[in-house]
């Protein structure tokens, strides 16, 4: 939490000095006694686990809770109020409330459930996420993360994961952002109940986020917060107070990563954050080699990749895929599938590590694979598939909700829900009545061929049909009812971008799963003379000669790997393109004349 200055007469508030690295200030050598920190990752974890969680001594009830919350949570300037976690719901609230740098705040005896003006326990690590639930006992009243909160706000927040976002709190991007003076409070939160109650409260429960590399139980989100917002004098007042077992109803444990948020980087990496006992160490270590790289599962246009991770003494935090010896995109996991290639080519794929600090590993084996050649006539390969498992399936009420898909593009859906299932994962929307809901699909430019998915009717109501839009064009009717459905649009038969849009007034509250599409290109390979048209030098550093052979006006697409188009022109010559300002890597040349097409693998130096 950023921008708090406190004053309390009553806490002790230590100064930190500078120490020895990973040497902690002599008040809290005693505390961390026996805790090995030249270890790192899941040892320097499981080391904190179990030697600082006997300390916690006085497991407080729920009603024991909140009045410590009193204490520990009141304002700077003021012994009479709260501060606010997420900050007000409802401005009106001024008889009662103070500012102190804007941060909203709550007459501390205003405590309550119900009325507007009124705050209560938040639990920032939501119960029902917990595994089981976490109560109101134990974990469920550990002060460590409860926190004051507007009783609106809180109930606004609810059980949504913490997702990412900017500025003040609120709904975001699917999930609950805590705002920017919160988020690394909720950050070194979450990592504490994992640290002191393991399996039952796991960061990817409560956060949305990609994986990190060294713990499939933690997420970068939060690894990024913590090192965004640094630790402020406000947390450490209350972890102070917390682990002073002399202090009225004091816990007797500390959180640690207020103590020295370094020591999240050190267990799991990521973004380096402060260390606090001394100099943030400068990391010159390189990943190891990746290993094990296998391609295989190909398509016309896409190449599976999957390989053994490399280690890192703080963590790697990226993999760099390399293309044919170029660099092509980069992966926060261990596989990935490399798309937008040719038909009938031979690409050869290796990985290099890189930590959070750039140091990169050598190159892991090479591995080869061929792309298939089921032709682009017509209805081509998937263009794209989704099987909706990257929902948060906590949303029981309907909304608005966005999502990055399994082929990485942005869905989004309004009057949506995500609780219902079919076969597995499933987006809901409600069409009952005039403006019903809606899911957008990502745009993409392979065209469309033909379409299919599945459709089920929740809840009551009738039988219809779901409305498919092509660029904001009514195409045809998705049938919906009481059992699944699974419907194949044939023939739709559209090229270039596309914009699809399922929607509906049709009397329903329809699930849709496993949705996909065929690419489609009315163009045929087989009419096209490759031998008449030549592209040289290849590979390329500025200039490329286009060599057509003849004065047919020609269409030249070019395409980066990710299929994004960074140049169109029309020539009927042979002419010279300046390439100089596109970055090293592979594209691919989409060259057009009349009814026929080639696509032409392309490498700039």
């Amino acid at each position: 939490m950023k921008h708090i200055y406190l004053s309390f007469s009553f806490l002790f508030l230590f100064t930190i000095s500078s120490f020895a690295q990973l040497m902690p200030p002599a008040e809290l050598q005693s505390y961390y006694s026996g805790v090995n920190f030249n270890n790192t990752g899941m040892d320097l974890f499981d080391d904190l686990a179990t030697k600082t969680i006997s300390k916690h001594t006085n497991f407080l009830s729920y009603g024991e809770a909140r009045e410590v919350l009193k204490i520990i949570d009141l304002m700077p300037s003021s012994s009479s109020h709260v501060l606010l976690i997420y900050g007000f719901s409802n401005d009106t609230c001024t008889t009662n409330s103070s500012n102190d740098n804007d941060h909203r705040t709550r007459d501390k005896d205003d405590f309550g459930g119900g009325a507007t003006c009124e705050w209560n326990r938040e639990h920032t690590y939501p119960k029902s996420l917990g595994n089981p639930n976490l109560g109101t006992s134990g974990p469920g009243s550990d002060v460590h993360h409860l926190r004051a909160s507007d009783v609106q706000r809180n109930g606004s927040r609810g059980s949504k994961r913490f997702s990412s976002g900017s500025g003040i709190s609120g709904d975001s991007n699917g999930g609950w952002y805590p705002g920017d003076e919160w988020k690394g409070d909720v950050a070194r939160m979450m990592m504490y109940m994992y640290l002191r109650y393991g399996n039952r409260c796991l960061p990817v429960n409560v956060g949305n986020g990609s994986i990190n590399n060294i713990d499939s139980n933690m997420i970068q989100l939060f690894l990024d917060w913590n090192a965004e917002d640094p630790v402020s004098p406000y947390e450490t007042v209350r972890n102070n107070y917390l682990g002073n077992a002399s202090n009225f109803n004091a816990q007797g444990n500390r959180n640690p990563f207020i103590d020295n948020p370094y020591l999240a980087t050190l267990i799991w990496g990521g973004t380096a954050s402060q260390n606090t006992w001394g100099d943030t160490p400068v990391d010159t270590e390189a990943p190891t080699n990746p290993t094990d790289l296998v391609a295989s599962n190909s398509t016309d246009n896409s190449i599976d990749l999957n390989w053994t991770a490399s280690t890192d003494n703080i963590g790697v935090s990226t993999y760099d895929i390399y293309i044919d010896n170029n660099y092509a995109f980069s992966s926060n996991n261990t596989s990935t599938t490399a798309s937008g290639l040719s038909a009938n080519t031979n690409y050869c794929f290796t990985i290099k590590a890189k930590d959070a600090s750039g140091n990169t590993s050598g190159f892991s084996n090479e591995a080869c694979e061929l792309t298939t050649d089921n032709g682009t006539i017509g209805e081509g390969s998937d263009c794209l598939a989704e099987t909706f498992e990257n929902l948060d399936t906590s949303i029981g009420s309907y909304q608005d909700v966005s999502w990055t898909g399994d082929d990485g593009g942005s869905w989004s859906a309004t009057k949506a829900r995500t609780d219902q299932t079919i076969s597995d994962a499933a987006i809901t929307i409600d069409v009952r009545g005039n403006n019903g809901g809606s899911l957008t699909l990502p745009t993409v430019s392979g065209g469309i061929g033909s379409l299919t998915l599945t459709t089920q009717r929740k809840y009551s109501g009738s039988t219809g049909d779901l409305d498919l839009y092509v660029n904001g064009d009514l195409i045809a009717g998705i049938p919906f009812g009481t059992d699944p459905i699974t419907t194949t649009i044939s023939n739709i038969n559209i090229e270039g971008n596309i914009t699809v849009v399922i929607s509906g007034e049709d009397g329903g509250r329809v699930a849709i799963d496993d949705l996909s599409y065929t690419c489609y290109s009315p163009l045929s390979l087989e009419e096209f003379n490759l031998d008449t048209i030549k592209l040289h030098p290849n590979p390329v550093e500025s200039n490329l000669t286009i060599d057509l052979k003849s004065n047919v006006n020609t269409n030249i697409e070019i395409f980066d790997i990710l299929g994004k188009r960074v140049y169109k022109n029309i020539i009927n010559k042979t002419s010279n393109i300046n390439l100089q300002t596109l970055k090293t890597g592979i594209y691919i040349v989409k060259i057009s004349q009349n009814n026929s097409t080639i696509t032409k693998k392309l490498v700039k130096q």
